[in-house]
C-alpha cells in the first residue's frame, strides 16, 4: 500500500502561504521585467525540469567508521520506492529513480507496478563490483572488471549485463558503471595492463548494450583504491567512452575531482566532444564526501549549470540528471528534497544569465563585467519561482514544512522495524 501524503495537507500548507508566494512572485516579476526578462518563461523551464533521486539515498549513510540508522529505515526497494515517491510528490522535480543492482534486486514487473503506483519512472540502472555478494563465485577484493583472474572479471561483466536486462524490463535505458578497481601500493599492478583488462570488460558489456541504451563510465580520483585508481579522472572516462563507441559517454560525479579542480571547463570540454552523459549531484568540502547539493559550494553548481545553459542546443546533446548523496546526521528524504530544490535553483539561475551581454563583454576583453554578469544571475533569489513551480504541478510550496506537518516519518517508523547500528560502510 502507498505511503503518500494526503494531498488535502498539501494543499492546506499551500494556501497557508498563498498570499506571500503571490506577493513574492509578483514582485520578483517587476525586477525580472526590468531586465528584459520574462518571470512566466523561467517558471515553465523550472517546471520542465528533472533530476532522479538515487534509490539508495533514502536510507541513512555512513562513512568508514560507523552508521548510526535512522527512524523508519526503508526495509526494501518498495519501500524506497514510497520514499522517493513522497520526494516527487513534495518538490515535483524528481520523477524518475536511479536503481542500484543486487540491493534493489526484485521482480521487474513488481517494480513496475510499484513505480507506477507512486508516480515514477527509472532512470539509469547502477551496477555494484565494488563490493562482495554471499551468492557469488569470485572476491572483488583485488579487483572487479580489470582483475587479473579472466573468471572474476567475467562476473562482473555478467554482472553488468544483468543490470541491463533488469533495466530493459522496467523501462531504464542506460547503465552507469563505477569500479572501486586500482592499487594501494606502487608496483602491486601493472598500470598499462590493469586499464587494458577493465577496456576488454567494459567491451564485452557494450556489446550487449539495447540500440536505444547508453552506457555511462564514471570517474572518481581515489577510494577504495589509495594509490592508483583505474578510471581516476574524465581523461580516463574519455578514453574509455571514445574505444567504446557512439553508445558510450560519461558522467560527471560533482564529488569525484581533486579538490579546486575546475569542473565546469570538465563539463564543457566533454560537451565539445559528445561525451557528456550526465551527473551525479552532490557537494564536497575536502573529498567524496556527498552531501546534500548546494550546500557547501552552490556558487560551483551554478557555474555547473551555466555551462550546460550555455551549451544545452548542443546536437545530441541528452544528459542524465541523477543525484548521488549519504545522509549521516540527517533525515535523508529532507536531504534529497533539499538538493533536489537547490539543483533547479542553479538551473533557474543560469538560465537567467544575461548571454548576449555577457557575450559582448567578452568579445570586448572586459573580464570584470563579464564576472559581475554571472553573478547578478546568481544573486538572484529564484525561491519564488521555484515554489510556484512546485505549487502549479501540484507539489508543495515549503516541501520541508509539509513533510514535517505530514508527521511521514513517523508514520514509516512505527511500521518498519528499527535498523540494528552497523560498522563502517557508506550505505
Amino acid at each position: 500500500m502507498s505511503m503518500m501524503i494526503d494531498k488535502a495537507l498539501i494543499e492546506a500548507e499551500n494556501a497557508r502561504r498563498q498570499s506571500d508566494l503571490v506577493q513574492d512572485y509578483d514582485a520578483l516579476g517587476a525586477r525580472l521585467a526590468r531586465r528584459g526578462v520574462d518571470i512566466e518563461a523561467l517558471t515553465a523551464r523550472a517546471m520542465g525540469f528533472g533530476v532522479a533521486v538515487p534509490s539508495w539515498g533514502t536510507g541513512t549513510g555512513g562513512t568508514r567508521f560507523a552508521r548510526f540508522p535512522g527512524e523508519g529505515e526503508p526495509r526494501g526497494i518498495m519501500d524506497k520506492l514510497d520514499d522517493c515517491g513522497v520526494i516527487h510528490q513534495l518538490t515535483a522535480t524528481t520523477p524518475r529513480v536511479s536503481l542500484h543492482i543486487p540491493w534493489d534486486k526484485a521482480d521487474p514487473s513488481d517494480l513496475r507496478a510499484k513505480a507506477e503506483e507512486v508516480g515514477l519512472g527509472f532512470d539509469a540502472m547502477n551496477s555494484n563490483t565494488f563490493q562482495d555478494q554471499p551468492d557469488q563465485a569470485h572476491s572483488y577484493k583485488f579487483g572487479s572488471l580489470s582483475h587479473t583472474d579472466a573468471a572474476t572479471r567475467q562476473q562482473a561483466v555478467e554482472h553488468n549485463l544483468e543490470c541491463i536486462e533488469i533495466g530493459q524490463q522496467i523501462g531504464s535505458k542506460a547503465l552507469t558503471v563505477w569500479i572501486g578497481d586500482g592499487s594501494n601500493f606502487p608496483g602491486q599492478t601493472s598500470l598499462s595492463r590493469q586499464f587494458d583488462r577493465y577496456l576488454e570488460s567494459m567491451k564485452a558489456i557494450y556489446a550487449g548494450l539495447p540500440d536505444d541504451w547508453r552506457i555511462f563510465s564514471e570517474h572518481k580520483i581515489y577510494e577504495p583504491a589509495f594509490y592508483s585508481t583505474v578510471v581516476q579522472d574524465w581523461g580516463t572516462s574519455l578514453m574509455t567512452a571514445q574505444e567504446l563507441g557512439p553508445k558510450a559517454q560519461c558522467l560527471v560525479d560533482l564529488g569525484h575531482h581533486a579538490p579546486n579542480v575546475n569542473i565546469e571547463m570538465i563539463v564543457s570540454r566533454l560537451i565539445r566532444a559528445g561525451k557528456l552523459g550526465g551527473f551525479h549531484f552532490n557537494d564536497s568540502k575536502y573529498g567524496d564526501d556527498d552531501l546534500d547539493s548546494g550546500t557547501i559550494d552552490p556558487f560551483r553548481l551554478f557555474l555547473v549549470f551555466n555551462e550546460l545553459v550555455e551549451l544545452e542546443d548542443t546536437p545530441g546533446l541528452d544528459l542524465a540528471h541523477m543525484i548521488d548523496q549519504s545522509h549521516n546526521v540527517t533525515d535523508p528524504i529532507e536531504s534529497l528534497m533539499i538538493s533536489a530544490c537547490e539543483i533547479q535553483r542553479a538551473f533557474v539561475q543560469a538560465s537567467l544569465v544575461d548571454r548576449v551581454a555577457l557575450e559582448g563583454f567578452r568579445q570586448g576583453n572586459d573580464a570584470l563585467m563579464a564576472a559581475a554578469t554571472l553573478r547578478e544571475a546568481f544573486r538572484t533569489d529564484v525561491e519564488p519561482i521555484l515554489a510556484m513551480a512546485r505549487v502549479r504541478a501540484g507539489g508543495a510550496a515549503d516541501p520541508i514544512s509539509a513533510y514535517r506537518a505530514s508527521g511521514y516519518r513517523a508514520k514509516i517508523a512505527a511500521e518498519r522495524p528499527r535498523a540494528a547500528a552497523g560498522g563502517g560502510g557508506i550505505v
